[in-house]
């Protein structure tokens, strides 16, 4: 008799005990955009001053997770929270340029700073997703995978995913030949297409092979 296989768990859903366990005000930080050929690298720092609402911390996980439908309901819900007072925000970002001049991790560092200098109440500690330390006027704690663990982590990764596709998709249809608003810059078959036929444009990346391949192709 063949046996039956074995359920899997539910992945872990974030909850708000790192938070809670400091004691202090704690900011929630993560970015979006590393990966793309184009287009600016975005980042988002959240502070719950009380725990979220158990409404909106349903709606929070990894935005990796998430479909763009929920990712932008989670968004509206967060808007909602911000000005009722629930949730502090800070959103920054560095250019593609700057991010030319500094790499990627280091620019990604920049508009983590950026954004955690815009919150309106300065952090006793922040949460940030992944094993790099940013140099941010607060402590930081690294947290591996933290947007899967963090309430705070996940609000800051929908929020820089979303804005960043929506500033991607105002960008598409100022450059349409290149598709961001299908793609937000990310190295797909159609966009490697597009940037090898026109090269780039002000917003691709240089540095990132790809666009760098393409400008000595045309040139």
């Amino acid at each position: 008799m063949a046996r039956a296989p074995k359920s899997r768990p539910p992945p872990q859903r974030p909850d708000f005990s790192l938070e809670a366990a400091h004691g202090g005000v704690v900011a929630g930080v993560d970015e979006a955009g590393r990966g793309p050929l184009a287009g600016p690298v975005l980042a988002a720092a959240v502070i719950f001053p009380g725990h979220p609402p158990e409404a909106l911390a349903a709606l929070l996980d990894d935005s990796k997770r998430l479909d763009a439908a929920r990712r932008d309901a989670a968004y509206g819900a967060l808007m909602a929270a911000r000005a009722e007072g629930a949730a502090l925000i800070g959103v920054g970002a560095a250019s593609a340029v700057e991010i030319g001049r500094l790499n990627i991790l280091r620019a990604t560092h920049l508009a983590m700073a950026r954004a955690v200098s815009r919150l309106p109440l300065m952090p006793a500690l922040a949460l940030v997703d992944g094993n790099a330390p940013p140099r941010l006027v607060c402590p930081v704690r690294c947290v591996v995978g933290g947007d899967g663990l963090s309430l705070s982590i996940a609000a800051a990764s929908i929020l820089a995913k979303v804005v960043r596709d929506r500033a991607m998709a105002r960008l598409g249809a100022r450059w349409p030949d290149y598709g961001f608003a299908r793609h937000s810059g990310y190295p797909t078959p159609a966009h490697r297409e597009a940037l090898a036929r026109l090269g780039p444009c002000p917003h691709h990346r240089r540095g990132f092979s790809p666009v760098d391949q393409a400008v000595l192709a045309l040139s």
